[in-house]
C-alpha cells in the first residue's frame, strides 16, 4: 500500500509540469462595448483559466482593426461587427467565422434611427422618410452603411436617394446630428438615447423593428482552427459558457413584455463597468441580444455579403461558404440550402 501512494504521489508531481506546460497564451482582439461581454464574463469568472488558457485583451476602437489583428496573427480570436472590409479578409482565406456576436433582435433597443432636431421639425419623423435626407456614418463599408442599405431594401427605397456623408468616427455623427450638420444618423441606443434626453435629437425608430440580422460574429484565423482546433474548442466553450451567463442576465421580461434586470444582471453590471466605462443605465440600454450558445444566423451573413457585392464593396469571389465553420457550435441556425 506504500509503495502504491509514493507511485501515485511521484505521479501528481510529474504531471504538475506538463499540465503549466499545456496551458495556452491567448490574444484576444475586441472593442470595449457591451456586445463584446462574453468575453469578459469568461475572463473574469475564470472560464478561461478552467480551460488551461491564459487571456489578454487588445482593445481596438472600430471593427476593423480587429480582424486585420487576427488575420495578421498579432491575435488569436476577435468578436466585431461584420463590415465589407471584414468579408474581404474572410473572404482571402485568412480567417474562420466560428461564432456569434451581437443580433439586432424584436425586443432588444440596440440601433437607432436618430433626426437632428432641425429635420425632425422639418418631417423627419420615421426611417420611411430618410429618402431625399442626409444620412451620416463612419465608412463606406460600415456596419452603419449595411443597416442602412438593409433598410432601403426592406422599406421599398432606392439607397441612392439618400445622401449618405462619411464622418470617419462615431462622435464625428454625434456632434454632426446634433448640431443639425446632416439629418439623420444611426447610433448605439444608450447614445441616442443620451442624445435625445440632452434635447438634442429624436429617435425616429429601432433597427430591430425593421430588419433583424446578425451585426458580428466570433472568429480566429485559419491557422488557429487547421493547426490548434483543441484551442479553438476550449476558448469556445468558456465563450460560451460567458454568453450564457449574459442571456441569462440580460434576456428577460416581464409578462407585459417589458425588460427587466434582476440579481444575476446587477451581479454582472461591475464586471461590465470595469471594460466598458458604461453606466449601469447605459449597460441597461445597451445590452443587446446574444445567442446564449453562440449561435449564428448563418442566412443573414449570406444576405449581408450579397448587398455589400451589389454596391461594389466585397469581391464577386467572397463565399461566407468558404469562411464559416460550423465545427465548433451546434448551435447555427437559418442555414442556406
Amino acid at each position: 500500500m506504500k509503495r502504491l501512494l509514493v507511485g501515485a504521489l511521484l505521479t501528481y508531481c510529474l504531471a504538475q509540469p506538463l499540465a503549466a506546460q499545456e496551458r495556452e497564451e491567448i490574444t484576444v482582439a475586441a472593442l470595449t462595448f457591451v456586445s463584446s461581454v462574453p468575453l469578459f464574463i469568461a475572463k473574469e469568472r475564470g472560464y478561461y483559466d478552467e480551460e488551461g488558457l491564459d487571456v489578454t485583451f487588445e482593445f481596438f476602437r472600430a471593427a476593423q482593426p480587429v480582424a486585420v489583428a487576427i488575420a495578421s496573427g498579432d491575435a488569436d480570436f476577435g468578436v466585431t461587427a461584420f463590415t465589407a472590409g471584414f468579408y474581404n479578409l474572410a473572404g482571402n482565406g485568412a480567417l474562420k467565422v466560428i461564432g456569434a456576436q451581437s443580433r439586432e433582435e424584436p425586443g432588444f433597443e440596440f440601433s437607432a434611427y436618430l433626426a437632428s432636431n432641425e429635420a425632425w421639425e422639418d418631417g423627419l419623423r420615421s426611417p420611411e422618410d430618410l429618402p431625399g435626407r442626409e444620412l451620416g456614418m463612419t465608412q463606406r463599408g460600415s456596419s452603419f452603411h449595411l443597416m442602412a442599405g438593409l433598410l432601403a431594401d426592406k422599406v421599398g427605397f432606392d439607397l441612392d436617394e439618400v445622401k449618405l456623408t462619411t464622418l470617419e468616427a462615431v462622435p464625428n455623427m454625434i456632434s454632426a446630428v446634433s448640431t443639425g450638420q446632416v439629418d439623420a444618423v444611426i447610433l448605439p441606443g444608450w447614445i441616442a438615447r443620451r442624445v435625445e434626453n440632452e434635447g438634442q435629437g429624436h429617435i425616429i425608430g429601432w433597427v430591430h423593428d425593421y430588419t433583424p440580422y446578425q451585426l458580428g460574429g466570433l472568429f480566429t484565423s485559419t491557422r488557429n482552427v487547421e493547426q490548434r482546433p483543441e484551442v479553438v474548442e476550449r476558448f469556445v466553450r468558456a465563450y460560451q459558457r460567458g454568453a450564457a451567463d449574459y442571456a441569462a442576465a440580460f434576456h428577460q421580461f416581464d409578462e407585459d413584455g417589458e425588460r427587466v434586470f434582476g440579481e444575476e444582471a446587477e451581479a454582472l453590471i461591475p464586471i461590465i463597468q470595469q471594460y466598458t466605462d458604461a453606466t449601469p443605465d447605459a449597460i441597461k440600454g445597451s445590452a443587446s441580444y446574444i445567442h446564449p450558445e453562440g449561435g449564428l444566423d448563418v442566412g443573414s451573413v449570406y444576405q449581408q455579403i450579397e448587398w455589400f457585392k451589389r454596391e461594389g464593396l466585397v469581391g464577386a469571389q467572397v463565399d461566407a461558404a468558404d469562411f464559416i465553420d460550423l465545427g465548433f457550435i451546434e448551435s447555427h441556425f437559418n442555414l442556406p440550402e
